[in-house]
């Protein structure tokens, strides 16, 4: 099955999108912001893939936005799910003339142009499957190298069963490189979804586990943000999920 991402193997995966904007104080200094269209422009046009991160409107729309909440990167506060297409639509994000984008918009713009790896973001007693139903649905006639990944392993396990044709992986902090959640509970968890590959935090490598494991199915890092980082991925890992100065 590791074939089907065979795609995946020396990619260099833009991490939201290709973006630069940084905080300074209450201001937002900068021109693109992540996960946006914006963004995902400039990956696209820089030749790199595109790592995004997806989760539900309160409208049961599929939108790209990394956090639960609206506080750190718009005017508004508060939970994502509390608001719909109507208002999410028109808020700016990082004061840029970007909006929170929805996945539909992101999938037509991209357009099988370069890799796509779509990370579900699920809370902890959020239900899975009305997020994954949405993101299955929308890949049903997508054209292009993509793939889903979380932390959490409901989502690829839920693919694994009634989405099948969709990629799936799993996405590890450190901690679980190591110690007896790598040696026990995260193959559990693999089995359970029928992984197909992983993305590890660059913060644990290089690790003996890891590597076992890249005997089986590709490995991506992320998030490398620096030179050393670079090095370390390059010798270390199949693919690279980067920003600044770990794109050079």
């Amino acid at each position: 099955m590791t074939e089907r991402v065979d795609w995946l193997r020396g990619a260099v995966i833009a991490h939201r999108g290709l973006h630069d904007m940084a905080r300074s104080g209450e201001q937002w200094i900068g021109h693109w912001a992540e996960n946006t269209l914006s963004a995902f422009t400039c990956a696209i046009a820089a030749g790199y893939g595109i790592e995004c991160d997806v989760r539900l409107a309160g409208d049961d729309t599929v939108v790209v936005f990394h956090d639960a909440v609206l506080d750190r990167l718009t005017h508004a506060r508060g939970p994502v799910k509390d608001h719909g297409m109507e208002v999410l639509s028109r808020l700016p994000i990082a004061g840029t003339r970007d909006v929170i984008p929805t996945l539909v918009q992101m999938l037509d713009l991209v357009a099988g142009r370069v890799p796509l790896l779509i990370e579900i973001k699920l809370e902890k007693r959020e239900d899975p499957a009305p997020l994954c139903e949405g993101v299955a649905r929308l890949l049903a006639d997508y054209v292009g190298p993509v793939a889903i990944m979380s932390f959490d392993s409901r989502a690829p396990r839920w693919f694994a069963q009634n989405a099948p044709d969709v990629v799936r992986g799993m996405v590890l902090e450190a901690r679980d490189m190591s110690g007896w959640r790598a040696k026990w509970l995260m193959p559990r968890r693999f089995s359970a979804a029928e992984i197909e590959f992983l993305a590890v935090d660059i913060r644990g490598l290089p690790d003996d586990t890891v590597a076992h494991w890249r005997e089986t199915w590709p490995i991506a890092t992320w998030t490398v943000r620096r030179a050393i980082q670079r090095d370390v991925a390059l010798d270390h890992a199949d693919a690279l999920i980067a920003e600044g100065d770990g794109l050079a």
